[in-house]
Protein backbone atom coordinates (compact mmCIF):
# COMPACT_ATOMS: atom_id res chain seq x y z
CA UNK A 1 0.00 0.00 0.00
CA UNK A 2 1.40 3.39 -1.01
CA UNK A 3 0.84 5.43 2.35
CA UNK A 4 -0.64 8.98 0.90
CA UNK A 5 0.31 12.24 2.79
CA UNK A 6 -3.30 14.49 3.95
CA UNK A 7 -4.10 17.21 1.40
CA UNK A 8 -4.29 20.89 1.90
CA UNK A 9 -7.28 21.26 4.44
CA UNK A 10 -9.94 21.77 2.50
CA UNK A 11 -12.50 23.10 4.99
CA UNK A 12 -12.50 25.22 7.97
CA UNK A 13 -13.93 25.85 11.31
CA UNK A 14 -17.55 26.23 12.30
CA UNK A 15 -20.66 24.71 9.57
CA UNK A 16 -18.40 22.98 7.51
CA UNK A 17 -17.44 20.45 9.88
CA UNK A 18 -21.00 19.78 9.84
CA UNK A 19 -23.40 17.64 7.51
CA UNK A 20 -24.50 19.18 4.38
CA UNK A 21 -28.21 19.03 3.71
CA UNK A 22 -27.41 17.81 0.43
CA UNK A 23 -25.07 14.73 1.92
CA UNK A 24 -28.07 13.34 4.33
CA UNK A 25 -29.32 10.78 2.30
CA UNK A 26 -28.26 7.69 4.18
CA UNK A 27 -25.32 9.21 5.90
CA UNK A 28 -28.32 10.81 8.47
CA UNK A 29 -29.57 7.38 8.97
CA UNK A 30 -27.87 7.37 12.29
CA UNK A 31 -24.92 9.53 12.99
CA UNK A 32 -22.55 9.76 16.08
CA UNK A 33 -22.34 13.53 17.19
CA UNK A 34 -19.09 14.08 16.36
CA UNK A 35 -18.98 12.10 12.73
CA UNK A 36 -16.47 13.89 10.30
CA UNK A 37 -19.18 15.46 7.33
CA UNK A 38 -19.20 13.50 4.31
CA UNK A 39 -18.04 16.38 1.56
CA UNK A 40 -14.69 16.05 3.60
CA UNK A 41 -14.60 12.25 2.42
CA UNK A 42 -15.82 13.52 -1.12
CA UNK A 43 -13.17 16.37 -1.27
CA UNK A 44 -10.57 13.61 -0.34
CA UNK A 45 -11.41 10.95 -2.75
CA UNK A 46 -11.03 13.51 -5.70
CA UNK A 47 -7.48 14.83 -4.42
CA UNK A 48 -6.62 11.71 -4.02
CA UNK A 49 -8.17 11.05 -8.02
CA UNK A 50 -9.55 7.95 -6.14
CA UNK A 51 -11.96 5.36 -8.53
CA UNK A 52 -13.93 2.76 -9.26
CA UNK A 53 -10.58 0.85 -9.49
CA UNK A 54 -9.30 1.30 -5.91
CA UNK A 55 -10.81 -0.13 -2.44
CA UNK A 56 -10.50 2.12 0.50
CA UNK A 57 -10.37 1.44 4.17
CA UNK A 58 -11.27 2.40 7.24
CA UNK A 59 -9.69 0.93 10.44
CA UNK A 60 -12.19 2.98 12.95
CA UNK A 61 -15.28 3.35 10.71
CA UNK A 62 -17.47 4.67 12.90
CA UNK A 63 -21.17 5.03 12.20
CA UNK A 64 -19.54 5.13 8.41
CA UNK A 65 -19.08 7.83 6.72
CA UNK A 66 -16.08 6.68 4.94
CA UNK A 67 -17.53 3.16 3.56
CA UNK A 68 -21.17 5.21 3.06
CA UNK A 69 -19.56 8.08 0.67
CA UNK A 70 -16.87 6.05 -0.82
CA UNK A 71 -19.55 3.82 -1.82
CA UNK A 72 -21.72 6.22 -3.24
CA UNK A 73 -19.03 7.10 -5.72
CA UNK A 74 -19.00 3.25 -6.63
CA UNK A 75 -15.64 2.75 -5.04
CA UNK A 76 -14.98 -0.54 -3.02
CA UNK A 77 -14.64 -0.18 0.70
CA UNK A 78 -13.92 -2.33 4.02
CA UNK A 79 -14.59 -0.83 7.22
CA UNK A 80 -13.28 -2.36 10.93
CA UNK A 81 -14.92 -1.55 14.36
CA UNK A 82 -14.56 -2.74 17.74
CA UNK A 83 -18.02 -1.30 18.73
CA UNK A 84 -20.71 -3.29 17.68
CA UNK A 85 -22.76 -0.39 17.72
CA UNK A 86 -20.62 0.75 15.18
CA UNK A 87 -20.27 -2.07 13.53
CA UNK A 88 -24.07 -2.72 13.09
CA UNK A 89 -24.75 1.13 12.13
CA UNK A 90 -22.69 1.11 9.13
CA UNK A 91 -22.96 -2.54 8.02
CA UNK A 92 -26.68 -1.31 7.68
CA UNK A 93 -26.20 1.86 6.57
CA UNK A 94 -24.24 0.61 3.67
CA UNK A 95 -26.91 -2.37 2.60
CA UNK A 96 -28.35 -1.00 -0.20
CA UNK A 97 -30.45 -4.02 -0.99
CA UNK A 98 -33.95 -3.75 0.70
CA UNK A 99 -36.99 -3.00 -1.33
CA UNK A 100 -38.17 0.11 -0.14
CA UNK A 101 -41.50 -0.39 -0.13
CA UNK A 102 -40.77 -3.94 0.77
CA UNK A 103 -39.44 -2.03 4.00
CA UNK A 104 -42.17 0.56 4.11
CA UNK A 105 -44.92 -1.99 4.30
CA UNK A 106 -43.66 -4.15 7.28
CA UNK A 107 -42.90 -1.41 9.37
CA UNK A 108 -45.89 -0.05 9.30
CA UNK A 109 -47.59 -3.38 10.42
CA UNK A 110 -45.14 -3.56 12.93
CA UNK A 111 -45.60 -0.25 14.14
CA UNK A 112 -49.59 -0.76 14.36
CA UNK A 113 -49.31 -4.27 16.12
CA UNK A 114 -46.97 -2.58 18.96
CA UNK A 115 -49.22 0.36 19.09
CA UNK A 116 -52.83 -1.96 19.45
CA UNK A 117 -50.70 -4.74 21.86
CA UNK A 118 -51.95 -3.31 25.49
CA UNK A 119 -50.23 -6.65 26.88
CA UNK A 120 -46.71 -5.55 25.54
CA UNK A 121 -44.78 -6.12 29.09
CA UNK A 122 -41.22 -6.56 27.95
CA UNK A 123 -39.15 -4.91 30.04
CA UNK A 124 -34.62 -4.65 30.78
CA UNK A 125 -33.89 -6.75 33.72
CA UNK A 126 -32.29 -4.96 36.40
CA UNK A 127 -29.38 -5.61 35.81
CA UNK A 128 -29.47 -4.42 32.30
CA UNK A 129 -31.18 -1.54 33.46
CA UNK A 130 -28.89 -0.75 35.85
CA UNK A 131 -26.18 -0.28 32.24
CA UNK A 132 -28.03 2.92 31.15
CA UNK A 133 -27.39 6.28 32.19
CA UNK A 134 -29.39 7.29 35.28
CA UNK A 135 -32.50 9.44 33.70
CA UNK A 136 -31.51 9.08 30.12
CA UNK A 137 -35.02 7.36 29.05
CA UNK A 138 -38.23 8.12 31.10
CA UNK A 139 -40.34 4.97 31.42
CA UNK A 140 -43.10 5.47 28.95
CA UNK A 141 -40.70 6.12 25.89
CA UNK A 142 -38.67 3.32 26.94
CA UNK A 143 -41.51 0.60 27.17
CA UNK A 144 -42.84 1.84 23.85
CA UNK A 145 -39.75 1.25 22.87
CA UNK A 146 -39.64 -2.21 23.62
CA UNK A 147 -42.91 -2.72 22.79
CA UNK A 148 -41.86 -2.04 18.96
CA UNK A 149 -38.45 -4.36 19.75
CA UNK A 150 -40.75 -7.07 20.80
CA UNK A 151 -43.58 -6.49 17.86
CA UNK A 152 -40.29 -6.60 14.97
CA UNK A 153 -38.79 -10.09 16.78
CA UNK A 154 -42.62 -11.53 16.50
CA UNK A 155 -42.74 -10.02 12.95
CA UNK A 156 -39.32 -10.66 11.92
CA UNK A 157 -38.65 -10.35 7.95
CA UNK A 158 -34.77 -11.09 7.51
CA UNK A 159 -34.89 -8.32 4.77
CA UNK A 160 -35.72 -5.45 6.92
CA UNK A 161 -34.79 -6.26 10.33
CA UNK A 162 -31.64 -4.63 10.70
CA UNK A 163 -32.87 -1.20 9.32
CA UNK A 164 -36.11 -1.37 11.56
CA UNK A 165 -34.41 -1.83 14.53
CA UNK A 166 -31.12 0.92 13.25
CA UNK A 167 -34.27 3.15 13.44
CA UNK A 168 -35.03 2.00 16.46
CA UNK A 169 -32.02 2.98 18.22
CA UNK A 170 -32.10 6.86 15.98
CA UNK A 171 -35.84 6.79 17.45
CA UNK A 172 -34.68 5.79 21.23
CA UNK A 173 -31.72 8.44 20.93
CA UNK A 174 -33.11 11.73 19.29
CA UNK A 175 -36.88 11.78 20.01
CA UNK A 176 -37.79 9.49 23.11
CA UNK A 177 -34.37 10.29 25.05
CA UNK A 178 -33.44 12.53 27.84
CA UNK A 179 -30.43 12.71 26.55
CA UNK A 180 -27.95 15.63 24.66
CA UNK A 181 -24.58 15.92 23.65
CA UNK A 182 -22.33 18.73 23.93
CA UNK A 183 -19.88 16.79 22.52
CA UNK A 184 -19.66 14.34 25.70
CA UNK A 185 -22.83 12.70 26.15
CA UNK A 186 -25.03 13.57 29.65
CA UNK A 187 -28.77 13.90 31.01
CA UNK A 188 -31.13 17.19 30.24
CA UNK A 189 -31.70 18.93 33.33
CA UNK A 190 -35.55 18.59 31.34
CA UNK A 191 -37.02 15.08 31.15
CA UNK A 192 -39.74 13.67 28.28
CA UNK A 193 -41.99 12.00 30.44
CA UNK A 194 -43.41 10.64 26.91
CA UNK A 195 -42.49 10.60 23.11
CA UNK A 196 -44.43 9.99 20.06
CA UNK A 197 -42.46 6.68 19.44
CA UNK A 198 -44.25 4.92 17.18
CA UNK A 199 -45.22 8.07 14.68
CA UNK A 200 -41.16 9.11 14.67
CA UNK A 201 -39.71 5.76 14.23
CA UNK A 202 -42.37 5.47 11.02
CA UNK A 203 -40.57 8.93 10.03
CA UNK A 204 -37.13 7.57 10.35
CA UNK A 205 -38.38 4.81 8.00
CA UNK A 206 -39.71 6.67 5.55
CA UNK A 207 -36.37 8.82 5.21
CA UNK A 208 -34.54 5.57 4.91
CA UNK A 209 -37.21 4.32 1.92
CA UNK A 210 -36.54 7.77 -0.21
CA UNK A 211 -33.06 7.47 -0.16
CA UNK A 212 -32.85 4.03 -0.96
CA UNK A 213 -35.87 4.62 -3.67
CA UNK A 214 -33.38 7.77 -4.64
CA UNK A 215 -29.70 5.96 -4.39
CA UNK A 216 -30.14 2.03 -4.67
CA UNK A 217 -27.73 0.78 -7.07
CA UNK A 218 -27.67 -2.62 -8.05
CA UNK A 219 -23.82 -2.22 -9.52
CA UNK A 220 -22.65 -0.22 -6.15
CA UNK A 221 -20.15 -2.43 -4.45
CA UNK A 222 -21.49 -3.04 -0.95
CA UNK A 223 -19.08 -2.25 1.96
CA UNK A 224 -17.22 -4.93 3.63
CA UNK A 225 -17.62 -4.38 7.03
CA UNK A 226 -15.76 -6.03 9.80
CA UNK A 227 -16.74 -6.63 13.86
CA UNK A 228 -12.45 -6.37 15.07
CA UNK A 229 -9.75 -5.10 16.26
CA UNK A 230 -7.47 -2.27 14.39
CA UNK A 231 -4.44 -3.71 16.50
CA UNK A 232 -4.57 -7.00 14.63
CA UNK A 233 -5.64 -5.28 10.88
CA UNK A 234 -3.54 -7.60 9.23
CA UNK A 235 -5.91 -10.55 10.57
CA UNK A 236 -8.80 -8.90 8.56
CA UNK A 237 -6.68 -7.75 5.34
CA UNK A 238 -5.27 -9.67 2.55
CA UNK A 239 -1.44 -7.94 2.05
CA UNK A 240 -1.32 -4.97 -0.86
CA UNK A 241 -5.01 -5.15 -1.03
CA UNK A 242 -5.60 -1.39 0.21
CA UNK A 243 -5.44 2.21 -1.74
CA UNK A 244 -6.23 4.02 0.65
CA UNK A 245 -6.96 4.93 4.52
CA UNK A 246 -9.16 7.50 5.56
CA UNK A 247 -9.59 7.59 9.34
CA UNK A 248 -10.60 9.44 12.73
CA UNK A 249 -8.76 7.40 15.19
CA UNK A 250 -10.13 7.48 19.00
CA UNK A 251 -7.26 9.75 19.95
CA UNK A 252 -6.81 10.27 24.28
CA UNK A 253 -9.40 12.72 24.62
CA UNK A 254 -11.17 10.63 27.50
CA UNK A 255 -14.26 9.86 26.08
CA UNK A 256 -15.63 7.27 26.79
CA UNK A 257 -17.41 5.45 23.64
CA UNK A 258 -19.13 2.50 25.63
CA UNK A 259 -21.07 5.39 27.44
CA UNK A 260 -21.81 7.27 24.05
CA UNK A 261 -23.51 4.67 22.73
CA UNK A 262 -24.77 2.82 25.94
CA UNK A 263 -28.57 3.25 25.34
CA UNK A 264 -28.01 1.94 21.41
CA UNK A 265 -26.23 -0.92 22.88
CA UNK A 266 -28.93 -2.04 25.65
CA UNK A 267 -31.17 -2.06 22.78
CA UNK A 268 -30.01 -3.70 20.39
CA UNK A 269 -28.74 -6.86 22.87
CA UNK A 270 -24.84 -5.84 22.37
CA UNK A 271 -24.56 -5.69 26.74
CA UNK A 272 -26.93 -7.13 29.18
CA UNK A 273 -24.65 -6.73 32.60
CA UNK A 274 -21.57 -5.46 34.05
CA UNK A 275 -19.36 -8.16 32.57
CA UNK A 276 -20.72 -7.45 29.27
CA UNK A 277 -19.99 -3.63 29.35
CA UNK A 278 -16.02 -4.83 30.71
CA UNK A 279 -15.45 -7.41 28.06
CA UNK A 280 -16.37 -4.37 25.70
CA UNK A 281 -14.19 -2.15 27.02
CA UNK A 282 -11.21 -4.33 27.60
CA UNK A 283 -11.34 -5.14 23.81
CA UNK A 284 -11.14 -1.48 22.50
CA UNK A 285 -8.34 1.00 21.66
CA UNK A 286 -7.54 2.57 24.70
CA UNK A 287 -8.74 6.40 24.33
CA UNK A 288 -9.39 7.40 27.77
CA UNK A 289 -7.93 6.35 31.86
CA UNK A 290 -11.13 4.49 32.89
CA UNK A 291 -10.35 2.13 30.23
CA UNK A 292 -6.61 0.75 30.95
CA UNK A 293 -6.49 -2.57 33.08
CA UNK A 294 -3.63 -4.09 34.61
CA UNK A 295 -3.42 -7.17 32.01
CA UNK A 296 -3.15 -4.62 28.95
CA UNK A 297 -0.09 -5.04 26.80
CA UNK A 298 -0.77 -2.27 23.91
CA UNK A 299 2.75 -1.40 24.12
CA UNK A 300 3.53 -4.12 22.61
CA UNK A 301 2.39 -1.88 19.18
CA UNK A 302 4.50 1.08 19.95
CA UNK A 303 7.38 0.46 21.64
CA UNK A 304 9.77 0.47 18.65
CA UNK A 305 8.56 3.92 17.54
CA UNK A 306 10.48 6.69 19.55
CA UNK A 307 8.54 9.19 18.16
CA UNK A 308 5.45 8.22 20.50
CA UNK A 309 7.37 6.76 23.20
CA UNK A 310 9.30 10.28 23.64
CA UNK A 311 5.67 11.86 23.49
CA UNK A 312 4.90 9.99 26.11
CA UNK A 313 7.83 10.84 28.28
CA UNK A 314 7.34 14.34 27.76
CA UNK A 315 3.75 14.26 28.73
CA UNK A 316 4.47 12.25 32.00
CA UNK A 317 7.65 14.67 32.53
CA UNK A 318 5.58 17.85 32.07
CA UNK A 319 2.67 16.08 35.15
CA UNK A 320 5.77 15.55 37.17
CA UNK A 321 7.08 19.11 36.88
CA UNK A 322 3.72 20.53 37.31
CA UNK A 323 2.84 18.38 40.01
CA UNK A 324 -0.25 16.85 38.82
CA UNK A 325 -1.35 13.96 40.81
CA UNK A 326 -4.74 13.07 39.67
CA UNK A 327 -5.95 9.56 38.30
CA UNK A 328 -6.27 10.86 35.20
CA UNK A 329 -3.34 12.97 35.12
CA UNK A 330 -1.40 9.81 36.09
CA UNK A 331 -2.66 7.59 33.53
CA UNK A 332 -2.47 9.91 30.40
CA UNK A 333 1.01 9.81 29.39
CA UNK A 334 0.12 5.79 29.65
CA UNK A 335 -3.13 6.26 27.16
Amino acid sequence: MTMLQSPPRLVGYGSENHLLESDRGIHDWYRFVLSFPAHLVRDYLTTWKLNTSHWVFDPFCGTGSTLVEAQKHGIQTTGLDGNPVAHFASATKTNWLPNPNGLLRHTKQVAKVAENAQNYTEQLSAETHDLLLTDSISPKPLQKILSLKQALLELKDPRYFDHAMLALIKTAVTNASNLRFGPEIGVSAKKKEDADVYTDWLKHIQTMTTDLGLLQNPQAPQSQVIKGDAREVSSYLEANSIDAVFTSPPYPNEKDYTRTTRLEAVLLGFLCNKQDLRDLKQNLLRSNTRNIYKNDTDEQYIWQFDSIMNLADQIENRRIELEKTSGFERLYAKV
